[in-house]
């Protein structure tokens, strides 16, 4: 589809959606009426700048105000991760669900996956976790079979993957290395497996000019198959995934509307740095208009060599809540896991962020007792050094505390960052 031709219907679908909110959604009719909105003055996407942003701030504080149907007709029920706040509630009608499904089949296409393959799921489907809900209709719903394996347990994974000849893992890639490490140490010919690639969720694989970062390098190094990465929120309902060029996730137009913005809100150009900002579309049980993500990405407006026209995401570069001042530099989360998976002896670690007697940033990096040794210490001390300038403060505890900080039965993802 050409820009104009999608463009086109998007502006239709917002049109749609505004008199959706309008009517249905006492969160928006209150701040329309609040903001003077006339949603009869915004004709198409360019229009949008007329309309206030609406933040997590926003959702966490009136979260069933934005609900725009009775919950007898609620079908499913999921929060968000809450990684930096208590988790909100989204509540997903029949027609969401499907919505779901539309979408991660048409991203499972984008990664190259059609009705011949096979998935096996290394991440939870339950947990009110959307993403393990979408992956599994997904599959169902482009023909493909879906191995619902969970997370964890390699020798579970291993087996399944010898029984049922899997081609495609979908899992948090941090867990790959383990994966690996396990086959390695039990005579397990993976490079013979049924393993074509790897769709990566919840972790970045690549630096923003689309290079493997060293999680991505340690993976492909060691093992011959396709990593795709993918972008994605409860919130949007949808995925930002990568085709076989590898040069960003590519916008599905018929379920969101793109903006990248600057601190002052103002569309950023090809190639910047900015906050994702997203309005869904065909949303029925709680929509919104111009969601501020707090994730920061490089976005890419010009067609993709596979030919898709449709906006491109870079790799999360981080959050705007999760910046970190410290010693005077300014540090992303993914920078300081960059560095520790450079280290082939870490196999998990823990990032505890904190704050000092005089509310400055601290960072202490937590790892296995047996890496305990002098020549260690060094070794992280001058590589923080080379590649971030500081060095944060490092603790060792055993194998077992640590393995039960990092993966929390109440949790639905490996804990690699805490604030504190």
């Amino acid at each position: 589809m050409s820009q104009t031709a999608y463009r086109g219907a998007q502006d239709n679908r917002l049109k749609y959606l505004l008199s959706y909110v309008s009517d249905h959604s006492p969160y928006y009719q209150r701040v329309f009426r609040e903001h003077g909105v006339d949603i009869e003055a915004v004709f198409k996407i360019a229009d949008l700048s007329a309309l206030p942003f609406t933040t997590k701030d926003d959702l966490a504080a009136a979260n069933d105000d934005f609900l725009c149907v009775p919950k007898s007709r609620i079908a499913d029920y999921v929060t968000t991760s809450g990684t930096l706040s208590d988790p909100v509630a989204f509540y997903l009608t029949d027609s969401d669900i499907e919505r779901l499904a539309t979408n991660e089949a048409e991203s499972f296409k984008c990664a190259g996956g059609s009705e011949r393959d096979i998935y096996q799921l290394m991440t939870t489907i339950d947990r009110r976790f959307m993403a393990g809900l979408a992956y599994w209709m997904g599959a169902r719903k482009m023909g493909a079979g879906m191995i619902r394996v969970g997370p964890g347990a390699p020798y579970l994974q291993w087996e399944s993957i010898r029984r049922f000849s899997p081609t495609v893992i979908i899992a948090i890639p941090s867990f790959i290395p383990r994966l690996i490490d396990y086959a390695l140490a039990n005579g397990i010919d993976f490079q013979s497996s049924s393993i074509q690639s790897i769709i990566c969720i919840g972790e970045p694989i690549r630096n923003p000019d689309f290079t493997f970062n060293e999680l991505g390098k340690r993976i492909t190094s060691q093992w011959n198959v396709k990593l795709f990465s993918t972008y994605a929120s409860t919130e949007m309902g949808a995925a930002f995934t990568e085709c076989s060029e590898g040069k960003g996730g590519h916008l599905n137009p018929d379920l969101l509307i793109l903006e990248v913005v600057d601190e002052d809100g103002k569309a950023v150009e090809e190639g910047e740095l900015g906050e994702v900002v997203v309005t869904t579309l065909g949303v029925e049980g709680m929509p919104l208009l111009r969601y501020k993500t707090g994730d920061l990405c490089h976005v890419y407006y010009s067609p993709c060599a596979c030919g898709r026209t449709s906006p491109r995401l870079g790799p999360v570069v981080g959050r705007k809540q999760q910046m970190i001042k410290f010693k005077g530099t300014t540090i992303f989360p993914p920078a300081i896991f960059d560095v520790l998976d450079m280290v082939s002896e870490i196999e998990l670690y823990q990032v505890v962020v904190s704050k000092n007697e005089f509310g400055n940033d601290e960072i202490t990096v937590l790892l296995a007792m047996h890496l305990h040794t002098p020549a260690f210490r060094e070794m992280l001390h001058s590589l923080f050094k080379s590649r971030l300038r500081v060095t944060p403060v490092f603790e060792f505890i055993t194998a077992e505390e640590l393995s039960s900080r990092i993966f929390r039965q109440e949790k639905r993802k490996p804990e690699k960052l805490i604030y504190i």
